[in-house]
């Protein structure tokens, strides 16, 4: 019995174990806009695409946090005319235990919006569908760079305060 409990403790069986469970994905806000229709619908076709993503978390309660991805979609014909704007903020509620500072901070600024992407994506599309706009197809995004880009501004900006 002694011999089970020393093998336990050496194989880290004491470490609180890692728990991660998805319990929900929602549309949290959802936004269609076509400004100059009718007329946009005459005129040649030549989308410039503009493209905006963010992030947020909260904790809701011990272990359990609500990631919101937010993309915004801006089309524009030619150069200055907005053709239309669809945004979303696909959201989800996490149950995430058992991880330290920095790997908490991994999973809820890359991890949790990997899960959330494709579900923005197609709502996104799914709108700009509905608006009679040929189908906007996002292209995967690498969240595990984004995150690694903000925490390297995130440390900078921390040895600029403490300089």
């Amino acid at each position: 019995m002694a011999e089970e409990q020393q093998n336990a403790t050496a194989n880290g069986a004491n470490q609180p174990q890692v728990q991660f469970a998805l319990q929900r994905i929602y549309v949290k806000d959802l936004s269609f806009e076509s400004p100059k229709a009718p007329a946009v619908f005459q005129a040649q076709w030549n989308p410039q695409v503009n493209l905006d993503l963010n992030t947020r978390h909260n904790k809701l309660q011990d272990d359990i946090y609500e990631v919101v991805l937010s993309l915004s979609a801006t089309v524009t014909n030619g150069a200055e005319e907005v053709t239309f704007i669809a945004e979303v903020q696909q959201a989800g509620i996490f149950a995430i235990s058992g991880l330290d500072e920095n790997s908490m901070r991994h999973t809820l600024g890359a991890f949790c919006p990997n899960i959330l992407f494709p579900y923005a994506r197609e709502a996104i599309d799914n709108l700009v569908s509905r608006g009679s706009f040929p189908p906007l197809m996002l292209a995967p995004v690498n969240f595990d760079a984004l995150f690694a880009q903000a925490e390297q501004r995130r440390l900078a900006e921390a040895e600029q305060a403490n300089a």
